[in-house]
C-alpha cells in the first residue's frame, strides 16, 4: 500500500493536469450516508419523492422527506479531511479541477474554486416559474412546500431528480475534463450511476492514469483503474496529501 501511494503521488507531482472526481465515499465521514449500498438511503426510504414527476404531483409529500434529509440531517454536515487536502492541492496548483457526483456543497466549503457539480447542489433552491435562484438560507423552510419571493412559483432543489437531465455546463466541462486530464483521481464512487460514470471511461480512453481510492472494488477497479488505494477517503487522501507536500 504505501508503495502503491508513493507511486501515485509521483504521478501527480509529475502530471500536468490531475482532475478529481469524487461520489458520496468522500463525504460519508462528514455524516453523510451514500444513496446506494447495505448503509444506503434507499435502504429507508423509497425514491420516488425525488422523482420529477412524483414532485410536480405532490410537492408537498417531496419536500416533507427532502427537508427531513437534506436540510435538518445533511445540512449540519462539515468538510471533513478529505475535502480540505483535496482543496488545498488545488491551491498548491496540483489538481487542476473537480468533478464531483455529489450535491453537498461541501468541497466549496473546504476552499475547493474550480468545482462541476455534475447532479447540481442543495444548497441552492430555483422557481419552477420564474427560474429565481435562492440560497437554501434565505427560504423558510418550516412553510412547506417553499414558494419564490418574486413570484409565489413552487421551489425545487436545485439538484437533479429522476427524470431529469444533467445539467448541460457541468457535463460540458467533466467532459472537458476527461479529454484533457492526464492524471484522473476517483475518490468514493462504485461507477454505478450514469451518465457520471462514464467521465472516467472517457478520461482512460483519452491516455489518463487512473488512480482510485475506495474502500470496496467498484465497476471502475478491474476495468480502468491503474492504481488503486484501499481504504477511506480521509485515511488515504491524507497520507497521499502528506507524500505530495513533503516531496
Amino acid at each position: 500500500m504505501e508503495k502503491l501511494i508513493n507511486i501515485a503521488a509521483d504521478k501527480i507531482i509529475n502530471s500536468k493536469h490531475t482532475t478529481v472526481f469524487t461520489g458520496a465515499g468522500i463525504s460519508v465521514e462528514s455524516g453523510i450516508p451514500p444513496f446506494r449500498g447495505k448503509n444506503g438511503l434507499w435502504n429507508k426510504y423509497n425514491p420516488e419523492f425525488l422523482d420529477i414527476s412524483y414532485f410536480y404531483k405532490n410537492p408537498l409529500n417531496s419536500w416533507v422527506t427532502i427537508k427531513e434529509i437534506f436540510y435538518d440531517y445533511f445540512g449540519k454536515a462539515l468538510p471533513n479531511k478529505a475535502h480540505e487536502c483535496v482543496a488545498q492541492l488545488e491551491k498548491l496548483g496540483y489538481v487542476k479541477a473537480i468533478i464531483t457526483q455529489n450535491i453537498d456543497n461541501l468541497h466549496t466549503n473546504a476552499g475547493s474554486k474550480i468545482v462541476y457539480e455534475f447532479h447540481g447542489n442543495s444548497r441552492k433552491l430555483v422557481c419552477l416559474e420564474c427560474n429565481s435562484v435562492f440560497a437554501v438560507e434565505t427560504i423558510n423552510l418550516n412553510i412547506l412546500p417553499p414558494k419564490c419571493k418574486k413570484c409565489n412559483g413552487l421551489l425545487k432543489p436545485d439538484f437533479i431528480f429522476f427524470g431529469e437531465d444533467i445539467p448541460s455546463f457541468a457535463y460540458q466541462k467533466s467532459v472537458e475534463e476527461a479529454n484533457i486530464a492526464d492524471v484522473f483521481l476517483i475518490i468514493g464512487t462504485t461507477g454505478e450511476v450514469m451518465p457520471a460514470c462514464n467521465i472516467p471511461i472517457i478520461a482512460k480512453k483519452n491516455g489518463a492514469f487512473i488512480i482510485e481510492i475506495n474502500l470496496e472494488i467498484s465497476a471502475y477497479t478491474h476495468s480502468i483503474t491503474d492504481i488503486f488505494l484501499k481504504g477511506t477517503a480521509v485515511e488515504v487522501i491524507g497520507k497521499l496529501f502528506d507524500i505530495i507536500v513533503n516531496k
